[in-house]
């Protein structure tokens, strides 16, 4: 089974979440949270890696999203330091902060995600797992890149809106939270406090970052982590 990167933007399946409950079509492959543009070395790599006849394996398979998520850990700690010496010390401190609390929801969520495929079998689902590890690096790495264009651009960003004031970021978190309760009643019991400490995690990373963001990053942000738990939550006890 070969993973293939999806088109399509966040951004476009956040929008299709105010249409209806079930707005995500479940591929047949795991897909990318962000769009990106073909050309990128890291995406084109695996893409090349995937095609290798050495790597038709499923462990292949997942050793080439492996190295992709690790040269993704480099591209958003390079994209990091450089939108550090861009803007002024305060900023610095909140970006760090922000980094801060996605490394501690980045080593949560991938405990969470160990115990929720541990419910599932099937090379297929092992696939899975592995684009679940990789894409919130990927997504990580894309927001630092477009965060650093708009800081060399020296544009005044434009922060967003209170997410009371924004219907999109209202409706979104509705159903964020539906999920997470959806996933959370599905877990084994013995398990159900790795969901909670990941949900918790990544509240504290969205609380840190959107203040820094603007309402576009800010519903991708969203609309990935809701992608998550909708997948998850369909995926327990699959067997």
């Amino acid at each position: 089974m070969t993973v293939q990167v999806l088109r399509g933007s966040v951004r476009a399946f956040a929008a299709a979440a105010l249409l209806a409950a079930q707005c995500l079509v479940t591929p047949l492959v795991p897909s990318a949270h962000a769009e990106v543009s073909a050309a990128d070395p890291i995406d084109a790599g695996m893409r090349a890696c995937l095609a290798r006849a050495d790597r038709s394996s499923t462990a292949g398979q997942v050793q080439c999203m492996d190295d992709a998520r690790t040269a993704w850990r480099a591209a958003a700690d390079a994209a990091l330091a450089q939108l550090l010496s861009k803007v002024p010390p305060a900023q610095q401190r909140r970006w760090r902060t922000s980094q801060q609390k996605w490394v501690a929801w980045r080593d949560a969520e991938d405990t969470m995600l160990g115990a929720a495929f541990a419910t599932s079998s099937g090379s297929s689902y092992q696939l899975y797992e592995a684009d679940m590890r990789l894409q919130p690096v990927r997504d990580r790495a894309l927001a630092l890149r477009g965060e650093l264009a708009t800081a060399t651009a020296m544009g005044k960003p434009v922060r967003a809106r209170p997410c009371s004031a924004d219907a999109r970021c209202e409706h979104v978190s509705y159903d964020l939270d539906r999920y997470y309760r959806q996933l959370y009643a599905r877990m084994p019991k013995h398990a159900r406090q790795s969901v909670a400490r990941a949900q918790t995690a990544w509240r504290g990373y969205r609380d840190a970052t959107t203040p820094l963001v603007d309402e576009h990053a800010r519903l991708d942000l969203l609309g990935a982590r809701l992608a998550t738990l909708k997948r998850l939550s369909e995926t327990v006890n699959n067997r």
